[in-house]
């Protein structure tokens, strides 16, 4: 059986409270509940304290709640408001003020108002403490991304035979996401991307209609999940035979992403990483058509930290699964996009995805 981490994770984040001077955190965002204590559920906050955690949750959760948290929180069922006994735990019974911590991000206006009103205590919003934790992974976290991506690549391998002239973007889509779940993906960590043709130049396109036709780019983007953890992966293709336009666009984007993929190392900064392959795509000719960053942090979230991009200028820890996903799109033309998964180790870059890049031509 693999280690239980969540015993590290908390004393970890209560050093943080520590050198904050915050009594507690107040915990909302499922990714982080579910890296703390284990619970998966839609509904909970966890109050983590100097020297205990306290997870409050709803009656839908009073079997799961427990069976998975147990040994890492107390499991309180609120049967009806989870807010008011949230307050009642905030505000206490003594007489000592309590200065507790917030997640300044997952929280509404109307949250913020409730614990603005707060008796006997003072609300701290706090930025990032349970996430650049969760930017460290182990070897647990990384060996199910690289399950994930194992998983990923398999479905594309059963779905690229079947593809031919004439269908549409969302009949691909569908066919990828039916084989993802088959072979048993959780869910998938954000909706399919399926362009092709000209729609191949809008990075964050949406599966349609559109019918793909002969000597047409297509573009898949997807992922998928276990235990929790994510994985994320870009094709770009030709079907049928690619002209020489295409082949030289497509020979910048992998030259930039495998510069990038050998050069990576942790301590870095965001901005160097993403100059690695920005630089192999202005020195072609196309800098103009890079807008997105080079990539993200990868885990239980498909986007979390660290980020590589032009206005990172965070040092990459060691342990951050990132993606490199450099793209060069000509509007009214077509884009590429190539996208591989990265473990940074001490020793380096290491592959999670199987980093097969060569161009694919469809028949």
């Amino acid at each position: 059986m693999a280690a239980d981490r969540r015993p590290d994770r908390q004393r970890e984040l209560r050093h943080r409270l520590e050198e904050l001077g915050l009594d507690l955190l107040l915990v909302g965002h499922p990714p982080n509940l579910r890296y703390l204590t284990g619970f998966t559920g839609s509904a909970g906050m966890l109050l983590m304290h100097r020297d205990r955690a306290v997870l409050i949750t709803d009656s839908r959760y009073a079997g799961q709640a427990p069976a998975e948290a147990r040994g890492a929180a107390e499991v309180v069922v609120e049967t009806t408001n989870l807010w008011e006994r949230v307050r009642r735990s905030l505000g206490g019974s003594g007489t000592g003020r309590l200065r507790f911590g917030f997640e300044r991000e997952r929280v509404t206006v109307r949250d913020a108002e409730r614990l603005s009103g707060i008796d006997r205590a003072e609300a701290v919003p706090t930025s990032g403490l349970v996430e650049s934790l969760r930017e460290v992974k182990d070897e647990t976290e990384v060996a199910a991304i690289e399950a994930a991506a194992e998983l990923a690549h398999g479905a594309l391998a059963e779905v690229l035979p079947t593809i031919r002239v004439g269908d549409s973007e969302r009949e691909i889509a569908t066919r990828l996401e039916s084989s993802l779940r088959r072979r048993g993906t959780e869910w998938h960590p954000f909706q399919t991307i399926v362009a092709s043709g000209a729609r191949s130049a809008l990075p964050h396109a949406r599966a349609g209609d559109r019918a793909i036709g002969a000597g047409e780019w297509l573009l898949l983007d997807f992922g998928a999940q276990l235990s929790g953890y994510c994985a994320d992966i870009t094709r770009t293709m030709v079907l049928g035979r690619a002209d020489d336009r295409q082949r030289e666009v497509y020979a910048v984007v992998r030259e930039s992403q495998l510069r990038a993929r050998e050069g990576i190392r942790p301590g870095m900064t965001g901005v160097q990483a993403d100059a690695l392959a920005r630089e192999v795509i202005v020195a072609g000719g196309y800098g103009d058509h890079f807008g997105h960053s080079l990539g993200h942090g990868l885990g239980l979230e498909v986007h979390e930290g660290p980020r590589l991009a032009v206005t990172a200028t965070e040092p990459i820890p060691v342990g951050a699964v990132v993606t490199v996903e450099p793209g060069i799109y000509l509007e009214g033309w077509g884009g590429v996009r190539l996208e591989d998964d990265l473990h940074l180790g001490p020793d380096g870059p290491r592959l999670l995805t199987d980093g097969r890049t060569e161009m694919l031509e469809l028949h």
